[in-house]
């Protein structure tokens, strides 16, 4: 069975009070409750996750982390572990290109992501190229490279809960999102590089997203492009009016194109 198309909203440094989170969350739930064609999960800070998932039951949104580290425990001050958080979350986010441009490397991201999958989580990798690269028109040699990277330690067994978002640097927080025609062939091409690396079956199974900039006036315009099942959405799911309407527009539109 394919999976369903996901909508991840990743809260990232925010909310600041814990009353917020749980507004937030309940400002969605009717949401995501009315319909079945997509899967909803969330992504709170780290301090967030336990008070979020008390809220959850019953609302079919699915809990995630925004990062993990790639040993399962040690001498690592500051660290969450994927295996520590294969007990609260179902998902987690890796290779963010806000984590990226902290100093994570294409090899660390392939750790945590393989630490991910072997710990369960369903794993959402970011890929994307920054301005300068678009710029130059390099946009395909880079996030193909990061993808070879990003599936180092990954298997076709992985393919059903693997999730390669496409998210442009530039795009991210800038009001500025990709083309529906550029993003769609930097999908397409995740989705081809990832079948070389893992397989053809697999490459099909495993779920390709955009991200950056997207809202409730622009998500049609990328979830109706062929190679897309979803998008990761920043600052838009943080508002629950904007984020519930996105929801709706997404579901209806997968609902259209299952007819």
């Amino acid at each position: 069975m394919a999976n369903k198309p996901i909508l991840a909203g990743n809260w990232k440094m925010n909310p600041t009070i814990a009353g917020d989170a749980a507004a937030l969350l309940q400002g969605i739930s009717d949401a995501a409750r009315a319909q079945d064609r997509v899967t909803v999960a969330i992504f709170p800070p780290f301090v967030w996750l336990l008070g979020v998932l008390e809220l959850l039951e019953g609302t079919g949104i699915e809990l995630g982390a925004q990062d993990c580290f790639w040993e399962p425990s040690g001498a690592f001050t500051g660290e969450v572990s994927a295996a520590m958080l294969a007990g609260i979350c179902s998902w987690v986010i890796v290779g963010h290109s806000e984590r990226r441009a902290m100093g994570e490397t294409d090899d660390v991201v392939a750790r945590k992501a393989g630490a991910a999958l072997a710990a369960g989580l369903s794993t959402i990798i970011c890929v994307g190229e920054n301005q300068a690269q678009h710029d130059a028109g390099d946009a395909g040699p880079v996030v193909e490279a990061q993808v070879r990277a990003a599936l180092a330690e990954c298997s076709a067994d992985d393919s059903q809960r693997l999730v390669l978002a496409y998210e442009p640097v530039w795009a991210i927080g800038t009001g500025k999102n990709a083309d529906p025609e550029h993003a769609y062939r930097q999908m397409r091409l995740i989705r081809d590089t990832a079948a070389g690396i893992i397989g053809a079956k697999a490459g099909a199974r495993l779920r390709v997203i955009y991200g950056g900039s997207v809202n409730a006036a622009n998500i049609d315009d990328y979830v109706e492009l062929p190679q897309c099942d979803g998008c990761l959405v920043g600052g838009a799911s943080l508002k629950a009016d904007e984020f519930s309407a996105m929801i709706a527009s997404t579901a209806g539109v997968y609902a259209t194109a299952a007819q």
